[in-house]
């Protein structure tokens, strides 16, 4: 009896595995801006807690009428292939949802790479409802030994031309506290939606070349 028990329990598990993780993919997002759109996918497999933050904001609508405000990049430097852009609700008290725990980039192996979303902060368990996107490899964010890092939750899947020139626009080199001073753009990016949407379909493999017709050999040359 105990044995037959067994076997069910584990027919049941077998059955279940595949339709669960078929209901529960990473979640996509866009953020729509008057610059274009971009698209995220979420790693909620790997950063549950920061991703699901981000989702709470997506499903109230509160990211809509947002901006991304801030283009950071390192001082002289003029092109728009290395720096950091932020969006979000600059700490509105009307629109915060209370901070989260850190997950760090040691605990979830998100890496701060070219097009990874990261939540911003102050203090490690601070970070509410402020998130910056990578451009470029921004390895320095990524937990220490000494130092927690960021928090890593996304990355961009579609987009990143519309990241990129959100990094070019100028910048107020007056405006802005602390590291941020310089960076704040003149004229923020207005955020018009942040909607979840469908994951996309995955890619249809290659056809298989066809084999090459058979020729017969002609008569050799002199």
């Amino acid at each position: 009896m105990l044995t037959r028990r067994i076997l069910l329990a584990l027919c049941a598990l077998a059955l279940a595995g595949p339709a669960a993780a078929a209901q529960d993919p990473n979640p996509f997002v866009v953020i729509n801006t008057s610059e274009g759109a971009i698209t995220l996918e979420l790693f909620a497999d790997k950063a549950p807690v920061t991703a699901r933050n981000f989702l709470k904001y997506v499903d109230r609508k509160l990211f809509d009428g947002a901006t991304f405000y801030r283009a950071s990049k390192p001082p002289g430097y003029a092109a728009n292939d290395y720096g950091t852009v932020q969006g979000g609700l600059q700490n509105d008290p009307k629109k915060v949802l209370p901070p989260i725990a850190h997950e760090s980039t040691a605990k979830t192996g998100i890496l701060h790479r070219d097009g990874v979303i990261s939540m911003g902060r102050h203090a490690p368990g601070t970070a509410q409802a402020d998130w910056f996107i990578c451009v470029g490899e921004m390895s320095y964010l990524d937990a220490t030994a000494k130092d927690p890092g960021f928090a890593a939750f996304g990355h961009v899947t579609e987009g990143m031309d519309v990241v990129r020139k959100i990094l070019g626009g100028r910048t107020d080199p007056n405006r802005g506290e602390g590291a941020m001073k310089g960076e704040m753009l003149v004229k923020p990016v207005r955020i018009t939606s942040v909607r979840r949407v469908a994951a996309p379909a995955p890619a249809a493999a290659p056809a298989a070349p066809a084999p090459a017709a058979l020729v017969p050999a002609g008569p050799a040359t002199p």
